[in-house]
């Protein structure tokens, strides 16, 4: 509702006065025949720009290869409610918008032609390469039609050409066009930056998290070569130099003393232990309760108990976070790979106390987002620094400042019980978790956004206060109700709780959010159901989501294709597990071995997946391929472990990433459909964790009921 109060998309103009026109501020077609379209979303490799640049080409007539893209700037039109990059909604979001958009402009196009003509707008049409085709085979470019067009008026109903099956580019692999710049090592992200007297700007950090600097000597880092300046910040000690390693070599030479912090002391052991104490105390937020629990359990044959657990894990983005902040001639200008260019707009004017039309925040190609570089930690250091140093400055975090001192991915436990009758059918399914909630994390992040300039800050924190109060007294966790609460399978009985604690771990949102606990908490739990009940796991599921029709579909279409019914080469077995996540479903099976040495080997990984319409199927692949590794990784190898409240991990040795040996043959298969697309950049991460442990178990009989896998 807040959102409500910023100023009208339609008053604000992204390119006043430019040549040709803009029905909105995602196009412009200029009188040189250029075709300038704003993408919105942050490109982190998911194929955003291919995916609006085809819906733009298919509704406008035009060829994909005709589009010049540009990262769009901070804008009103672009933000729903802010301008974020996440949730897997970047297509979902804009399949509508940007095709009207292409419309509108191609009705356009062919008014103004109609007027020069003086013809009926009827008698004409366009050519699939930006021109109007007229009586006789005349040709009007679009660039020669751009400023009789801008005359047009806006039309506000328009025929969608992507809807009356006559598609040319929707459902095609259009080639990418940010891969020839990646390929070649000319695509700019953030860490690129590089500005005239530009200094480098690191943040020499506690030992424990959220441990604050008692005092310091720097004398000896301030005779070295290349340094600038080093001071306190809110989060350690800042050090600006001429380069990178110069700040490295001032920081480990400066001689500090930290305060021991909230969190000294703790442990993962610790926080396990606390979240069963938590569970044990809570009744908590009752999200799910149908039927009659207590009777079912009362009357059943047999009752399963199990207990799992899913560590912290950290980003572990490839390009490390960085941001480069210029305050000059009363405002700023900053380049930042972020996911969220507003909200790290606003970071940056509470930090100097700059009005918004001040600040110009230019978005950069994303090596890795994940959620990370939705919080805006680093762009508040990069400001803080930047505003005490003349000139151009760059923060670059160390792969172990984010391992020890960023955001994770939250701790949650799990108590299951599950009642089977006589026949072993599941008549009764309970399941109780603990996390921590986020709210106060992402309410403080949008709230002043959405508050208008001039609302005393006081009056903004006490409103935010007072929500992220409401939100945990009467919600809890939003990201652990993800998956949990729609539990898909046909058991008459159910009821999930969910509690919540947080120790004072710094946590954020992880790809795919709270799915990538509750699908293996959720799969591996049926699975167990379904050794208990002495059936095929597969046959298991198909009975019990017989009233899920797409479920069933997606399932169907994966043991197919994984030949689920035949045997595996030797010493290898199947594990299989399916998720809904962002409005598509995702089934994977997975095919393991286990060494001598325990070691697991996942050989092959056949995914379905039902998207809606797949605008891109080669980019939908991509990002199914792309999600089974991250997931695999974390599955495998990922944990970040507390010791006397520091993270014990500190790089890629060990927080080990899937290597390309270890990585599996992947089969990706789409299921048809023409329904609007539905997120493909995240699903494909929560089913492969319990794939593989289903499939552990099968191997070995050994039930893995904590992250990551790894057998006694």
């Amino acid at each position: 509702m807040l959102s409500w109060l910023r100023p009208d998309p339609s008053d604000s103009p992204l390119v006043a006065g430019a040549g040709g026109f803009n029905p909105n501020a995602w196009l412009q077609v200029r009188p040189d025949g250029a075709i300038i379209l704003q993408v919105d979303k942050i490109e982190m490799g998911q194929g955003v720009t291919t995916g609006y640049v085809t819906l733009l080409a298919e509704e406008l007539d035009v060829v994909p290869g005709q589009i010049t893209t540009q990262v769009a700037p901070v804008h009103p039109l672009f933000q729903d409610p802010a301008q974020v990059t996440g949730e897997s909604r970047s297509m979902a979001g804009r399949w509508g918008p940007i095709r009207e958009t292409g419309a509108r402009a191609r009705q356009m196009l062919l008014a103004a032609a109609a007027r020069r003509w003086d013809v009926d707008v009827a008698t004409l049409d366009t050519n699939g390469r930006g021109a109007v085709v007229g009586p006789g085979n005349r040709l009007l470019a679009y660039g020669e039609l751009a400023t009789e067009a801008a005359a047009v008026p806006i039309p506000r109903a328009v025929v969608l050409r992507s809807d009356t099956g006559t598609r040319r580019w929707i459902g095609r692999d259009v080639p990418r066009p940010d891969v020839p710049a990646k390929i070649l090592g000319q695509a700019k992200y953030g860490i690129d930056t590089r500005l005239p007297g530009l200094l480098t700007a690191i943040v020499k950090r506690p030992p424990r998290l959220r441990a604050v600097l008692r005092s310091h000597d720097a004398a000896a880092a301030r005779r070295l070569p290349g340094v600038r300046d080093v001071f306190p910040v809110h989060s350690g000690i800042a050090v600006v130099a001429d380069g990178f390693w110069q700040a490295r070599q001032a920081a480990a030479a400066i001689d500090a003393e930290w305060e021991p912090g909230p969190l000294a002391g703790v442990s993962s052991a610790s926080i396990r232990a606390e979240q069963g104490r938590q569970l044990d105390s809570q009744e908590g937020h009752r999200i799910r309760d149908d039927g009659n629990l207590d009777d079912a359990f009362g009357k059943a044959g047999k009752v399963l108990e199990a207990e799992y657990w899913l560590p912290y894990l950290a980003h572990a983005t490839l390009e490390p976070m960085n941001a480069t902040v210029w305050f000059r001639d009363g405002g700023c200008e900053a380049w930042i790979p972020t996911q969220a260019p507003d909200i790290a707009r606003q970071a940056i004017c509470e930090v100097a106390d700059l009005p918004r039309s001040a600040v110009t925040v230019h978005a950069t190609f994303v090596g890795g987002g994940f959620g990370r570089r939705f919080i805006v930690d680093y762009v508040t250091e990069a400001a803080e620094i930047a505003r005490r140093v003349p000139g151009p400055v760059q923060l670059v975090w160390t792969r172990e400042d984010d391992l020890q001192h960023g955001f994770f991915r939250e701790a949650t436990l799990h108590r299951l019980r599950a009642g089977l009758d006589g026949d072993g059918q599941p008549v009764a399914w309970q399941h109780r978790l603990i996390a921590a909630s986020m709210n106060g994390l992402v309410f403080p992040l949008t709230t002043s956004l959405f508050m208008p300039e001039w609302v005393p800050k006081p009056v903004t924190k006490g409103f935010t206060d007072a929500t992220v109060a409401l939100f945990d007294r009467f919600m809890g966790s939003f990201a652990a109700r993800e998956g949990s609460r729609a539990m898909p399978y046909a058991v008459p009985n159910v009821r999930v709780d969910l509690a919540e604690w947080n120790p004072g771990v710094p946590i954020s949102i992880w790809r795919s959010v709270g799915h990538s606990y509750t699908c293996f908490v959720i799969e591996s739990f049926i699975d167990e159901l379904a050794a208990a009940a002495g059936e095929d796991p597969a046959a298991f599921r198909q009975r019990y989501l017989k009233y899920s029709p797409r479920h069933l579909a997606v399932l169907d279409l994966v043991l197919e294709k994984s030949g689920w019914p035949t045997k595996p080469p030797p010493g290898r077995r199947r594990g299989l597990a399916i998720q809904e996540a962002f409005g598509s479903v995702v089934a994977q099976v997975a095919e393991v071995s286990v060494s001598a040495d325990k070691t697991i080997r996942v050989h092959r990984v056949t995914c379905a997946v039902d998207c809606g319409t797949a605008i891109n199927p080669d980019i939908v692949r991509q990002q199914m391929e792309g999600g089974i590794l991250f997931g695999l990784s974390a599955a495998l190898y990922g944990e970040i472990t507390l010791e006397d409240g520091a993270v014990r991990e500190s790089n890629f040795h060990d927080y080990r990433q899937l290597r390309l040996a270890d990585s599996p043959a992947i089969d990706v298969h789409i299921v048809p459909g023409s329904e609007p697309p539905t997120g493909v950049g995240e699903p494909g991460v929560p089913p492969i964790a319990p794939a593989v442990a289903n499939a552990v178990f099968a191997v070995t009989g050994q039930r893995l009921r904590t992250l990551p896998l790894r057998l006694a």
